[in-house]
């Protein structure tokens, strides 16, 4: 009897239970939308925060560099004598431990053996300044600090300006970065933010071998391909592998085994990095603390530390979907919910003498109330569906138009170091200097409809509480009230 009456009355009742339903699944529907494009903002933010520290990180340890002094050694480079007059072609490097003070690599196993920790590795960030051309006698030396032609992290920096002491010259500098990373352990670190494209990765048995990986977007500005060399300080690397950044900037235009990057920086033992994993994500807050209490001049950073310092259109939006998007969000669904318990309540003191009439054939108001209940729900799960549909459409909508937003870090992450680098472990990069373009989809979860369906019915208990109360209040004399 039961679910006769309710088909009936629904049949009959169908443009007012469409209004009803249409006013719940507006409020459903900008729930998903804000859900989903909450979710894939968090999602732009891991990528881009994932493209300076790598894959699985949770946090970094490192050593801020000491302030630069006013009496400080300038690079010096020295070049053959040219007595000649002749155009021979000369070149030096200078490679130099970037933006942290190095730390001794014993700190890798002072910091793995903490609680909560499941596994950490140090690397060592290295910026390399070569000059070459023709030179006379003399000594060239660098004035000030920057960086060459090049691409990568470094590209806006001004190259260093020099001079020749005691002679004349005409020569190029150029400057890019290399990350010494340890092959044994290659789950963890900045090259797990990008993808081998071409030749392969590290193996673990190149610990001290002289093979380097280069980002795409250097190899195609040298001209290097997999099987060719590069020299590094007069040492010859053979190019194994083209790495491209699954987002944003690469961390290093070169990466090469920790063992040869602190030979080539006469820093035996030393790392300037040392990248974390958490056990538990929910004990990266206590490892931290463990890590500064326990390792004495250090500085530990977090992935959310990294992300307080996340500017720009990105962070905008996000700000937008998490704070005026939920809010609104909450209020359409109360309006929602109200207006669809206003309408039942509306619709059952329409059907007093239906009701009323019930009644004196020995129906009990709690019969009536579940009768009224009963279809309350129903059009809130229908409302629901609707609902759903209109919320995925929206996701959908979003993905496939996938606006370019832009993210800017601040570089207050790590512990700068001398020169402005810093950042959450990002080597060789000045995270302040350049913003990231990432895409915005929406993508929506089992958990969001789940919690889209949880509405529907809350909606449809609220708006049949309404009702309910409404009905048990009838009684059959105000049937024949409204007869007469």
């Amino acid at each position: 009897m039961f679910f006769t009456y309710l088909r009936r009355e629904l049949r009959r009742r169908r443009k007012a239970a469409l209004v009803v339903a249409s006013g719940l699944a507006l409020g459903i529907a900008l729930v998903i939308v804000v859900s989903s494009v909450s979710s894939g903002m968090e999602k732009a933010q891991g990528k881009v925060l994932q493209s300076l520290y790598g894959l699985g990180t949770d946090m970094t340890v490192t050593k801020a560099a000491a302030p630069p002094t006013s009496t400080g050694q300038r690079p010096r480079f020295n070049f053959d004598a040219n007595d000649s007059g002749s155009d021979k072609e000369q070149s030096s490097d200078r490679v130099m431990v970037q933006g942290f003070q190095t730390l001794a690599a014993s700190t890798v196993s002072k910091v793995d053996s903490q609680h909560g920790v499941a596994d950490s590795v140090g690397g060592l960030s290295l910026q390399v300044i070569r000059v070459n051309g023709q030179f006379t006698r003399g000594q060239f030396q660098q004035n000030g600090n920057g960086g060459g032609n090049r691409g990568g992290r470094q590209g806006g920096q001004q190259p260093p300006q020099g001079r020749v002491e005691g002679g004349g010259a005409d020569f190029d500098v150029n400057n890019y970065s290399v990350y010494g990373t340890d092959v044994t352990k290659p789950a963890l670190g900045p090259l797990t933010s990008s993808k081998i494209t071409s030749g392969r990765t590290f193996t673990t048995s190149e610990t001290n071998t002289e093979v380097v990986v280069a980002d795409t977007s250097y190899a195609k500005e040298k001209k290097l391909s997999v099987g060719g060399t590069v020299t590094v300080k007069g040492v010859k690397f053979k190019v194994i592998g083209i790495a491209t950044p699954d987002s944003g900037d690469a961390a290093a235009n070169l990466y090469m085994p920790l063992q040869q990057a602190q030979t080539l920086a006469g820093a035996k033992d030393k790392v300037t990095t040392i990248y974390v994993k958490a056990s538990d994500s929910q004990q990266i807050s206590s490892v931290k603390s463990a890590i500064q209490k326990n390792i004495s001049g250090t500085t530990v950073t977090t992935s959310a530390d990294l992300a307080d310092t996340v500017s720009g259109s990105l962070s905008t939006a996000s700000d937008l979907a998490s704070n005026v998007g939920k809010w609104l969000s909450i209020a359409v669904l109360v309006a929602a919910f109200l207006v669809a318990g206003l309408l039942t309540s509306s619709a059952v003191s329409r059907r007093v003498r239906e009701f009323g009439t019930l009644k004196a054939l020995g129906w009990k108001s709690g019969r009536v109330t579940r009768q009224v209940v009963g279809e309350a729900i129903v059009n809130g799960l229908v409302g629901g569906v609707l609902g759903i549909a209109l919320g995925l459409a929206g996701a959908y909508a979003v993905t496939e138009i996938s606006p370019s937003l832009q993210a800017q870090v601040g570089g207050s992450g790590g512990g700068g170091g001398q020169g402005g680098f810093g950042g959450f472990g990002g080597p060789g990069r000045r995270v302040a200097s350049k913003a990231l373009d990432v895409t915005l989809t929406a993508p929506v979860s089992l958990s969001t409809i789940a919690g889209a369906v949880a509405l529907a019915v809350a909606g449809g208990l609220i708006a049949g509480a309404f009702g309910g109360w409404r009905a048990s209040r009838l009684r059959p004399a105000d049937a024949l009230r409204r007869v007469e």
